[in-house]
């Protein structure tokens, strides 16, 4: 997991939360959304590389689908691919890496990918006021 500072201009790496069941998943994660103050969930989807969903993907919907039912906040996808490869090549040359690791810097990585985008469209736009 990643959290972003609280003017969305910069992703963080989290924590890493080891699967239990999907109660507890739930739980662990409804809570560091209360205690974070979140406003908006970015779930990575794992596509393909030619952009399909296949069964790893189907099974991220069917968590996502299941988590977004009990929270408090919007929840929106974005494509994962090659997330984690980025992040090993990241971190390439420090002593700490490792898959969980890997996993909470990827998270960053998606995030801050959004976090970009989400920036570059408000340039985009026309001012609502002047």
């Amino acid at each position: 997991m990643a959290l972003s500072d609280p003017q969305g201009i910069l992703a963080s790496p989290l924590t890493v939360i080891s699967r239990q069941s999907e109660a507890a998943d739930i739980a662990a994660i409804s809570d560091l959304i209360t205690r974070y103050q979140v406003e908006q969930v970015i779930a990575g989807l794992p596509r393909s590389m030619d952009g399909s969903l296949g069964r790893q993907a189907e099974k991220v919907q069917t968590f996502v689908r299941s988590l977004s039912r009990g929270l408090p906040v919007p929840l929106e996808f974005r494509d994962e691919r090659l997330s984690t490869v980025s992040a090993r090549r990241l971190m390439r040359d420090n002593k700490k890496r490792g898959g969980r690791h890997d996993d909470a810097i990827a998270a960053a990585l998606i995030l801050q990918m959004y976090l970009d985008e989400s920036a570059s469209r408000e340039l985009d736009s026309p001012p609502t006021e002047i």
